[in-house]
């Protein structure tokens, strides 16, 4: 991909944030009923079929707890192999993660992310065995198993070569997970008040949330009769009634949705969440920048050792023997340095714009971002993955 594209794609995504933050979006796209809450699961696993890029599961070395694990899995099968004679780099430890669905039943699936616990270098290809996931509290609550999306690559040769692209450590299995078992408190009692708990707390949210369900409530011409009220509590959740005319569970449920199919304008956080690890950069139409210079310049350091082999002075003779030397070479060689000066109540896009002049690449924009947060010319969240 050319530096060009980059640029326009970089562009892009920083004014698609911008639109979507200013628009209006539905409620149930912004909230959470309080007994939606999903448990969080782990568990640990094996995963196979890695072209020898797993952990070194030897005897006198790589993590011992990998060894155990294929012993134990085979055994299960009635395969009987002493740990001392494991040999193999196509399996690694894992740890899964994932959490419950929403209002899920017996049987339901959702997407699991696995990590590696030992010495592998790469989890690319690879599928986890089954994998039984339990809560904080020890109760197994869903199997997970299925083949391992890493959305990169990690390549080693021996002779020291390496290529990688993106984290190869860490991946998703979707819908990898069936759920065995359904968490309690899983339906909401019409009865009682009902929690709409925000996805991201925020004051200025709760309180539109609120006034939108009170308009809406005494709309005359809404086709369904609410007397109900809604009452933000915090900056994390609005308090819910349910009308009197509701009578019935199935009522309750044609209350909620048409609740959550209202409109509102969230008020957006000025944020910059940066993944260091994939270099992406995105940023909130609400970021600004102060009056701050920016200077950036190139310094490439690269070592040459040339081999030097020293021959006996006679050939087939005694006299002495072949010796190898090696001469380094250090070449040092620094850029032009280019230099930006960003104006008050700058928009991250003319940033970007000033950045892309420069020839920046993603992880010079990065320490950029890190460097002007810590400058205090910033006036946004600075979150970095």
């Amino acid at each position: 991909m050319s530096r060009s594209i980059s640029r326009m794609i970089f562009l892009c995504t920083l004014l698609l944030s911008t639109l979507l933050f200013s628009a209006e979006v539905r409620i149930k796209d912004i909230v959470t009923v309080d007994n939606a809450l999903k448990k969080s699961l782990v568990g640990y696993g094996l995963i196979t079929g890695l072209n020898g890029t797993g952990d070194r599961a030897t005897s006198n070395r790589g993590p011992i707890f990998t060894i155990q694990s294929i012993s134990n899995m085979l055994e299960r099968f009635g395969i009987t192999v002493p740990q001392e004679r494991l040999r193999t780099r196509n399996v690694a430890a894992v740890m899964v993660t994932a959490k419950t669905p929403s209002f899920g039943r017996v049987g339901s699936k959702f997407d699991v992310t696995v990590s590696s616990l030992g010495d592998a270098t790469s989890l690319e290809g690879g599928v986890l065995l089954t994998t039984p996931l339990i809560s904080v509290n020890g109760i197994c609550y869903g199997q997970a198993q299925g083949a391992v999306s890493t959305g990169g690559y990690n390549i080693e040769t021996d002779a020291g070569e390496k290529t990688r692209k993106n984290h190869s450590l860490v991946g998703r299995v979707p819908n990898g997970a069936t759920l065995q078992k359904v968490p309690a408190n899983q339906e909401f009692d019409f009865r009682k008040p009902v929690q709409l708990i925000l996805i991201e707390p925020d004051f200025v949210t709760a309180n539109r949330i609120a006034e939108a369900i009170n308009t809406s409530c005494n709309d005359k011409n809404n086709k369904v009769k609410i007397e109900a009220a809604a009452r933000p509590i915090s900056a994390g959740f609005i308090e819910l009634t349910f009308p009197n005319s509701v009578k019935s569970q199935e009522g309750a449920v044609l209350f909620i949705a048409s609740i959550e199919t209202l409109l509102v304008q969230p008020d957006i956080e000025a944020r910059v969440v940066i993944n260091e690890r994939t270099g992406t950069i995105v940023a909130g139409g609400n970021v600004r920048i102060g009056e701050v210079m920016i200077s950036h310049g190139n310094l490439m350091i690269q070592i040459k050792r040339t081999p030097i082999i020293s021959q006996p002075t006679a050939p087939f003779s005694n006299a002495g023997q072949t010796v190898v030397e090696y001469k380094t070479e250090t070449i040092v060689r620094e850029g032009e340095a280019k230099t930006a000066v960003i104006k008050p109540t700058t928009t991250v896009t003319d940033l970007a714009s000033a950045l892309n002049e420069l020839g920046m690449r993603p992880r010079d924009i990065i320490a950029i971002f890190q460097a002007i947060k810590e400058a205090g010319a910033l006036t946004a969240k600075l979150i970095i993955m």
